[in-house]
C-alpha cells in the first residue's frame, strides 16, 4: 500500500534535517499508525492527517531530536570538564617550567589556535540547533580534544627529563577525557 503524498511531504521534511536512520524509525511508526486509522475505518486522507496530527508537527519533532542529540551531550560533557584538564596541565606547566623549553613561537600559538578551534566546535555541537551541524561539529570536537590529549601526554613525556606527581595526575585527567570522547563518538557515529 503506497503512503498519501502528505505522508511523504511530511517525512521529506523530517529527512531534510534529520540522519536516515532517525526517519526511518518515524516513517515505520507513521505508516503503522496510518494503517491503525485505515483499519478503523477513515479514507485515506482523514487517515493520514489523523496520523500526522498523532505525530505532531514535524518542526517540533525536529526540535526535539536536536535538543536530545548525543553529539550536544557529549560536547556539554567535554566542555564541562576542561577547565579541570586545564588546570592539570597549566599545573605541569608550571612546575616544570615549560617557558623555558625550546619551543618556538609559532608553535605555541599553533597549539593555542587549535585549542581554540576544538573549543569553538564544542560549543557549536553544544549550543547548536541544526541536529546534524550539532553532530559534525560534535565528531569534530571530540576527535580534536582527543588528539590534543594524546599530544600534551606525548609531548611532556618527551620533554620533560623526570615524571613527576602532578604530572601523573594531568596524565590521568588527559586519559579519563579521551575515554570520555570517545565515549561521547560512539553514539554519534551510530546515527
Amino acid at each position: 500500500m503506497s503512503e498519501p503524498r502528505v505522508i511523504r511531504d511530511y517525512l521529506a521534511v523530517l529527512a531534510a534535517r534529520l540522519p536516515a536512520s532517525i526517519v526511518e524509525e518515524l516513517a515505520d511508526g507513521l505508516a503503522e499508525t496510518y494503517r491503525s486509522y485505515l483499519r478503523q475505518g477513515l479514507a485515506p486522507g482523514p487517515a493520514a492527517e489523523s496520523a500526522m496530527a498523532e505525530f505532531g508537527d514535524p518542526h517540533v519533532i525536529v526540535a526535539e531530536f536536536t535538543r536530545v542529540n548525543p553529539a550536544r551531550r557529549g560536547a556539554r560533557r567535554l566542555l564541562l570538564v576542561g577547565p579541570v584538564v586545564g588546570g592539570c596541565w597549566a599545573a605541569v606547566l608550571i612546575s616544570v617550567r615549560a617557558w623555558a623549553w625550546p619551543v618556538p613561537l609559532p608553535a605555541r600559538i599553533g597549539v593555542g589556535l587549535v585549542l581554540l578551534t576544538v573549543i569553538g566546535l564544542l560549543a557549536a555541537a553544544a549550543l547548536g540547533s541544526r541536529y546534524r551541524a550539532a553532530a559534525r561539529t560534535g565528531i569534530a570536537g571530540c576527535l580534536g580534544i582527543a588528539a590534543i590529549d594524546a599530544i600534551a601526554i606525548t609531548g611532556v613525556m618527551l620533554a620533560s627529563p623526570s615524571v613527576t606527581p602532578v604530572m601523573i595526575g594531568a596524565i590521568a585527567a588527559s586519559t579519563a577525557r579521551i575515554a570520555l570522547s570517545v565515549q561521547a563518538l560512539r553514539p554519534i557515529l551510530t546515527r
